[in-house]
Formats: structure tokens, sequence, C-alpha cells
């Protein structure tokens, strides 16, 4: 670091020994009309208009609105992917996104909230124990178009030159993040770095193999060598046919370009932890393997029989635009009619793949909704639902029984709702309710 930064060593030093900043980046989709956002005055994330810093770090875990997916907890830096999208991509039209290292989520549901009406974006996690927190924020975000997918860079090469954009946010050695995490402190050595620089060339490589002629390549990480960073980059520009995309920035941002299409976060010069992105534009006419032409059905999906759609009906918002299916399980999918074409290509390529948003299962008669669709934007706004407050909306997170008067006027399955946003289900009895928030999304911090 003294060798790249020169003179400016010291001051990046004294910012490695102070606070990391803490930022947050809120949920368009979970605005309600009327309702004052969370973090009202905090000052905005110059290159992400949703991005807001805080003062100070709070508990999370005990805001009832993180549970409801009001806000995504994400570093500031990495929110730059969002200035990228919208100086680099085509936003006049919907476009397919592919988020090839998505776990835990934070570029997936940027990228939802960044991209047009219809678009895909797929959600990638080659590590399968990681697929739970992923498959955890996508739903908390509650947009319905996305696809969670877990394939290796073999496994791609049945989808072909598809996607219009493509995010490497690669796994790296994580020197930008030593203040932050210990644990990247301890994992560290020269013999590391040179690791991560490979096998990130092997998943850049498999990303060009799916990105269409004129798409963009997004490649970033989260540490400072130029190892990892302006060196692969390079190899990038000199092995394939891309073009750096190079974006005049603001100079009080106190973001550093660094060569052709990379872009350089240091703690010492803006509010961010240490970060590297560099974009690229695969050219026009590059010979590319094309696309397999969509398949006329689904492997295993069967679309739902009337009588389970007229059951449906009263659960989510009507619409012409969604077409809903069963998996061999007995799970209710939603899918956007507009992508069914992309999503049965993805279910014919892919091995590992979750399309849709589950809504729930008909057991006999009965339909039993799933906490996926509690947080969903499909969720109808007619469903019952009780308004916890902050106490109540924490004892039901916490899965602890309170008395709650509200219920004595409803009965059967209901919404739970904190400042007008669902947390989950819950079924009223004739003399109590039972909380359905699965086990695994339960609150275990103590109250006090």
């Amino acid at each position: 670091m003294r060798t790249l930064l020169g003179e400016e060593y010291p001051s990046f030093a004294a910012a490695l020994a102070e606070a990391p900043p803490v930022s947050v980046r809120l949920n368009p989709f979970k605005h309600i009309e009327g309702k004052q956002e969370p973090f009202a005055g905090a000052a905005v994330v110059p290159w992400c208009a949703e991005g807001r810093y805080l003062p100070e770090r709070p508990d999370f875990s005990l805001d009832p609105l993180f549970h409801a997916g009001a806000y995504y907890v994400q570093e500031a830096s990495s929110m730059f992917l969002s200035e990228v999208v919208r100086r680099s991509v085509d936003l006049s039209k919907p476009l397919r996104a592919l988020d090839l290292c998505a776990a835990p989520g934070g570029k997936a549901t940027l990228l939802q909230a960044a991209l047009p009406p219809d678009s895909l974006v797929v959600a990638n996690e080659v590590v399968r124990s990681r697929l739970g927190a992923l498959r955890e924020n996508l739903e908390k975000w509650g947009a319905l178009h996305f696809a969670l997918t877990s394939a290796s860079g073999e496994d791609w090469e049945g989808v072909g030159a598809w996607f219009d954009l493509v995010v490497v946010d690669a796994p790296c050695s994580g020197e930008g993040l030593f203040r932050k995490n210990n644990e990247a402190v301890r994992e560290w050595s020269p013999a590391h770095v040179e690791a991560c620089a490979l096998r990130q060339r092997a998943i850049l490589t498999s990303a060009i193999k799916v990105l269409r002629p004129g798409g963009v390549l997004v490649y970033s990480t989260c540490t400072f060598n130029r190892v990892e960073n302006e060196e692969n980059a390079e190899w990038l520009a000199k092995t394939f046919d891309l073009e750096p995309i190079v974006l005049h920035l603001p100079d009080d941002w106190g973001i550093v370009a660094s060569g052709e299409g990379g872009y350089r976060f240091f703690p010492h010069r803006l509010r961010g932890e240490g970060f590297f992105l560099s974009a690229f534009r695969l050219k026009e006419g590059t010979r590319a393997v094309p696309p397999p032409r969509p398949p006329s059905n689904f492997r295993r999906l069967q679309p739902l029989g009337r009588q389970q759609l007229e059951a449906l009906r009263p659960w989510i918002r009507l619409s012409k635009g969604w077409t809903f299916f069963s998996t061999p399980q007995g799970d209710a999918l939603a899918l956007p009619t507009a992508l069914l074409p992309e999503l049965r290509l993805l279910d014919h390529a892919l091995t590992h793949k979750w399309l849709g948003v589950r809504l729930g299962q008909f057991k006999g008669r009965d339909f039993v909704p799933e906490h996926s669709l509690a947080l969903s934007w499909a969720l109808s706004p007619e469903v019952p639902a009780v308004d916890f407050n902050r106490e109540e909306a924490l004892l039901y997170l916490k899965k602890e029984h309170f008395w709650l008067p509200a219920t004595q006027r409803q009965r059967g399955w209901v919404i739970g709702r904190f400042e007008g946003l669902p947390i989950g289900w819950l079924k009223v009895l004739p003399d109590r309710w039972n909380n359905y928030l699965p086990a695994e999304r339960r609150l275990r911090r103590s109250l006090s």
C-alpha cells in the first residue's frame, strides 16, 4: 500500500484506524405512499440515489423494517454499480442481467431496482451453503422478476451469449474489508492473492461466454492490490474483444480513475470501504455461441388448474402479467408472463435453479401461504391484516406469544404488518393465534 499510495499512505493508514461508515440502500418496491422513508434526513450516497449514510450503526436485527425488506444494509462503495448501470446500459427496454457471484444479494437487489420493469435478474451462487442467505435477501426485497441459480462455469454453456449485463463481484483477498473483518486479515497472504487472481480469471472467462455482443461486463473486487484489479482488467481487455467503459466522474466524489475503465475507492478519500470496479462492453460483431431456441414448456412445472387459480385470487394482486404453476412438491409459483421464454431456457439449461415467487401450497381445499408471499409485491393489499406496534412486531419476530386485541376482529390467515409493511403470517383461531414465521427467520437476539 505504501508503494501504491505514496504520499497518501499516512492518510490511508489513519482511515483504517477509524470506525467504518454505515450505509443502507432503500427499497423502492417497499415505499408506501404518504409514509416517511426510513432514515429520513440521512446523507445520500453520491453515486446511488437510494443509498443513505447513517450517523452510527444501529442494531438492524431489532428493526422490524429491516425484516420487512424496507432497506438493504450495503457498503456504500459497492453501490457504485448503480451509477455504472445508469450510464452504460440502455434502460429504455427490459434487459437480461446475471449476477454471477450473487451471495448475499447486495448487487442482485440493486440490479432489480436499477433495471427497467420486466427485466430479468438471475442471481447465481455456486457455493451451496450461501444460497440460504441469498434467497432470504431476495425474498425480503420483494421484487418478482428474478431467478435463483447455483451453476458453475461449465453449467452456463447451454445458455449461450444471452445476457445484456453480467456482473462479476469476484471472490477476492478482501483487503478492502480489513478494518471490518479480522478473518480477512488472518486469511491474507501473497499466495492467497495469486490464487484469488487465477480464480477470478476462470470466473471471468465463464462470464464472457454468456455475454451477448454489445453487452456490458462489470468486474469488481473489495481488495486493493493490482494483481486482482488492474492486472486482471488489463488481461480481460487483451484476451477478449472488450472495450473499457470510461466514465467521467465528479472530483468531489473522491473516486480514483485507475487505467482505462478502472475505478478505485480508498477509505481516506471517501465515505466507503476499499473497492475496485472496471466495466467493459463486448464489441459488436464478436463471434459468440448463440442462445438456443427457448423450449415450449418447463421440465417439471405444470400450469395451475382453474379451481386452484380461483382459490389463489383473494391472495394475490390481479394482473394479466403473471402465469401460475405448480411444482412436483405442490408449491404454487408466480412467473412473469413476459419472461416465460427466458425462464424456460434457464429451466432446461441448468440443473439447480429456482424460478418465480413461491406463493404457498394447496393442501386439499386449503391454501397455506408461504412467507415469501408475505414479503412479495404479489401479495394482494386486500388480504386481512393486523398492524403491530414496535414491541409487538419484535415479539412476533421472536415467535413469542402475546395478547393481540386486533385478532378478535379477524379469523383465518392474517398478515402481520409494521408501519404498513408485511413481516409475516399469523393464523387466527377462535381461542388463539398461531405464528407462521419460518423458524430459520426467527429473531434470536434479546430485546433488552
